[in-house]
Parts: C-alpha cells; sequence; structure tokens
C-alpha cells in the first residue's frame, strides 16, 4: 500500500511535498524536485521557507511566521494560495499555487503539512495578456465612444445646418430694390468660388441668402456649416473653427473636429462676422489666405477647401477706421458684397410675406385661417417694422397661435399712419364681425335673454349664432 501510495506521489504532474513541525522538508516528488530545480538530497531535512519561499513577489524579505505553509501545522487549517513564487536552485522564481494541507498522526495531533504546488507562470502571462487586451479594448471603446459622440455632434450639427427644400424660393419679393440688390447678384456669384459678405441689418433674411448662395453653387451636395460669431464665448470660438487635440487644454478630453474641417469642400457662414476680436481675426486671415489649419495643442498642418459667406449689421468700413476691424481681413472677404435693404425699403413685400408666414404657421400649428382681414394688412403695410423680416414672421405667428376665427386679425400694432388708422376701411362682413365681437364682449359673451347679446343686436338668438359660426366668431 505505501509503495502504491508513493507510485501516485511520484506519478503526480504538480509538485507535493511533506514538511515536519520545524518546516523541514520530509519527502518530495518528481515534480516538485523537478520544478524547484534541487535534488531530493538537496531537499530533504532543510527548511523548506529558507530555501524555497524566502521572499514575496516584490522581492521583500518573507517571515516564516507570516508563511501560509507554516500556519497549517500551527492552526490545523487548510490554507491556500495564488500570488506568491518559489525560488529555483538558479536563483530564479516563478509565480505558485499551492494548498498547505496539515497532517495528523493517529492521535491527531499535528505531525507536519503537505504541500501541492504548481507553476502558474503561463497563466500569470495569459492573464497579463488579457489584462494588457482588455485595457486596450477599454481604450478603444472609449476612442470609439468619443468617436461616436463626436461624429453625432457633427451629424447633428449637419442635419441642422443643411437645407432640406430649396431655400431660394423663401427670399420672398416682388419689390424692385430687393430683385436687384439681392436675387440677381445672388444669381451672379453663387456658382463661383468667390467670397461673399453679406451686409444688412438685423432680422433681414441674411442666413437665407447664404443658403441660397450655397444651394446654387457647385458644392450644393457638401455641408453648409453656420457659425454665429457671437454665440460662443470667447475662449471657445477658436477650438469651434479649428479643432482642437485631445489634451489641449482643460476639458479637452478628445480630438475635436473644428467648423472648418467640418465645411471641407463646402461652405463656412460666419454669421455676425463684424464681432469676432482682433485675435481671432490675424488667424482667420491666416486661413483664408493660405487654405490651411492647425487644431488647437496640434502640430499637424491641414488643407482645407472651405467657401466663406460672412454676414455682419455692423459698418466694416467704420469699424475699420476705428481699428475695431483688420483693414487686410475686410479686404480679403469684401470681394463680393451683397447689400440686403431693410423691410421699410420694400414694404409691398409685406402682404407677399405675411401671407407666406400664415400659410408656414397654419400647417404648424393645424389652424384654418383663410386670409388676413383688410384692416389688419393695412396696418402691416404701414409699419416700419425696426426688426425687419423676422419681426414680421413673429407678429404672424404669434397673431395665429392666439386666433380663433377664420380670418387673422392683428391688435395692437403701432403705425406711422394715423390717418390710415382713423379711416381704416374694412368689408362689410369685417364691420359685421368687429360689431358683433363688440357686444358678445361686453355682456360677457351671454347670447339670449334680456341682457343678452342677441336682444342688444336686436336679432334672434338663433340668428345671432349662425352670424357668429359664419363670421368664425368664438369666445376666446
Amino acid at each position: 500500500m505505501q509503495r502504491h501510495h508513493e507510485s501516485i506521489l511520484q506519478s503526480a504532474g504538480e509538485g507535493i511535498y511533506g514538511l515536519d513541525t520545524q518546516g523541514r522538508t520530509t519527502f518530495a516528488n518528481e515534480a516538485a524536485v523537478k520544478l524547484v530545480g534541487y535534488s531530493l538530497e538537496e531537499m530533504i531535512n532543510v527548511s523548506q521557507h529558507d530555501l524555497i519561499h524566502h521572499t514575496k513577489p516584490d522581492g521583500s524579505h518573507y517571515h516564516k511566521h507570516d508563511c501560509n505553509i507554516y500556519a497549517s501545522f500551527k492552526d490545523g487549517k487548510v490554507h491556500h494560495s495564488d500570488d506568491e513564487v518559489f525560488w529555483r536552485k538558479d536563483g530564479s522564481s516563478f509565480p505558485v499555487e499551492y494548498v498547505s494541507t496539515p497532517l495528523f498522526d493517529n492521535n491527531n495531533e499535528l505531525i507536519g503539512a503537505v504541500v501541492t504546488f504548481k507553476d502558474i507562470t503561463h497563466r500569470r502571462e495569459t492573464e497579463k495578456a488579457l489584462k494588457k487586451t482588455n485595457l486596450e479594448l477599454t481604450r478603444a471603446l472609449k476612442e470609439v465612444k468619443e468617436l461616436k459622440d463626436n461624429l453625432e455632434e457633427e451629424n447633428q450639427f449637419l442635419q441642422e445646418e443643411i437645407k432640406l427644400n430649396n431655400n431660394f424660393e423663401e427670399l420672398i419679393s416682388e419689390s424692385d430694390v430687393f430683385k436687384e440688390n439681392v436675387l440677381a447678384k445672388i444669381e451672379q456669384v453663387a456658382p463661383t468660388n468667390a467670397t461673399v459678405l453679406i451686409l444688412g441689418e438685423s432680422g433681414t433674411g441674411k442666413e437665407l441668402i447664404a443658403r441660397a448662395l450655397h444651394n446654387h453653387s457647385t458644392r450644393k451636395d457638401k455641408p453648409l456649416i453656420k457659425v454665429n460669431c457671437t454665440a460662443l464665448p470667447a475662449n471657445l470660438i477658436e477650438s469651434e473653427l479649428f479643432g482642437h487635440e485631445k489634451g489641449a487644454f482643460t476639458g479637452a478630453v478628445a480630438r475635436k473636429i473644428g467648423r472648418f474641417e467640418m465645411a471641407d469642400g463646402g461652405t463656412l457662414f460666419l454669421d455676425e462676422f463684424g464681432e469676432i476680436s482682433l485675435d481671432l481675426q490675424v488667424k482667420l486671415l491666416r486661413v483664408l489666405q493660405e487654405g490651411e489649419i492647425e487644431r488647437i495643442g496640434g502640430t499637424e498642418t491641414i488643407k482645407i477647401d472651405v467657401r466663406i459667406i460672412a454676414a455682419t449689421n455692423v459698418n466694416l468700413e467704420k469699424a475699420v477706421k476705428d481699428k475695431k476691424f483688420r483693414e487686410d481681413l475686410f479686404y480679403r472677404v469684401n470681394v463680393f458684397p451683397i447689400h440686403v435693404p431693410p423691410l421699410k425699403e420694400r414694404l409691398e413685400d409685406v402682404p407677399l410675406l405675411a401671407r407666406h408666414f400664415l400659410k408656414k404657421y397654419n400647417e404648424r400649428f393645424s389652424k384654418n385661417i383663410r386670409s388676413i382681414t383688410i384692416g389688419t394688412m393695412n396696418k402691416l403695410k404701414n409699419y416700419q417694422w425696426p426688426g425687419n423680416v423676422r419681426e414680421l414672421q413673429n407678429v404672424i405667428e404669434r397673431a395665429v397661435i392666439i386666433s380663433n376665427s377664420s380670418k387673422l386679425e392683428i391688435k395692437g400694432l403701432k403705425t406711422n399712419n394715423v390717418e390710415e388708422e382713423k379711416n381704416e376701411v374694412l368689408t362689410l362682413s369685417e364691420n359685421e364681425r368687429k360689431h358683433i365681437f363688440k357686444v358678445l364682449k361686453m355682456t360677457n359673451w351671454r347670447i339670449s335673454g334680456d341682457r343678452g347679446a342677441a336682444k342688444i343686436l336686436d336679432i334672434n338668438r338663433t340668428t345671432l349664432e349662425a352670424r357668429m359660426k359664419k363670421l368664425g366668431i368664438k369666445r376666446p
């Protein structure tokens, strides 16, 4: 039986050795001898700890009283470890996993321990490689996520900036001044790659003109990117325009593509161009002259092919004289200026624009307002529109929202024509509607009864209700 047990020990693939209560080796199998490089004679009766287990993986001294192997014949418990090393005879070490099992005699007295161990170098290398792979994968996934976030941001921006419909049709006008100064010039310059400077008051439709220029150019299938130069803080606009590399400044956790790169092959619309700082003007001039940029924090020079359309309500010639705008940059962008007239100089376009906005907001708000009252249209045509087309659009939008009638009526718009307001010309039905509405308001919308609107108007209740329905009169 003993011979059988010895045969099993010798044939085992793992190293096995026995210790007495002093930590001296009492036996060792062939695998143990082979793993540590000592002969059996060199191991027997020698302190195992001093021979093969005297330091930790980092090389620091390992006292035997702290050793799990020794602990087994002190506390009588099985101890396991897979984060230690054994030392070979040649001075090299290898990571081991071992189990130390206490040995008892027939009287249940502790007489030592049996240690089973194996070299886990391959496992450690595999784990290390796996950890490295996981780190690389995590880093790659993070970069992919950052790239995805950037692409989503860019895609969202492009979706907002690329025109879906032909905006040339939104440049609505019947006036000669607009046709000659704007529409004709768009037709002339759009097919070229010339830089265009759009000049005009706020709200005159400079962005629509920029879109029309892009959509009728050879770049129409490429992106149109807009930058509002006043909407971004001074410390961020350079990064927005030119992009930045990861770590270029605090908060730059990933590479960011700038608007110039996003517009490559297409058009960059610089709105509120006259408000940019002198420092940034220098960098813009270089880009316009050389057709290349460098991201913030980067060293690579990036060639770009971008058409510039700039817009401003600032008198740039005066700004140049006042040293608030660089003269060389002004000449660089003032290649083909387009002067957009304010709405007060083309009041004949107001009815056309008003009907266009009425149709637009009818569809948006699911309304069925069929027309604009004559009185309201007269007010619109005689108003000076300091906020230009944008103000007209906002006025129509608000009126559509609050209207409960089939005809749009706007109150509270102060015109400069007092006589026109006094002698406001209304159709018969508009006069009737206005009078009925006034009486209903006076009676707190009571229709029947002695104090009802029908009594005051001297008509039957059913007749009044029929007239209200026909005229589109509803209680607010």
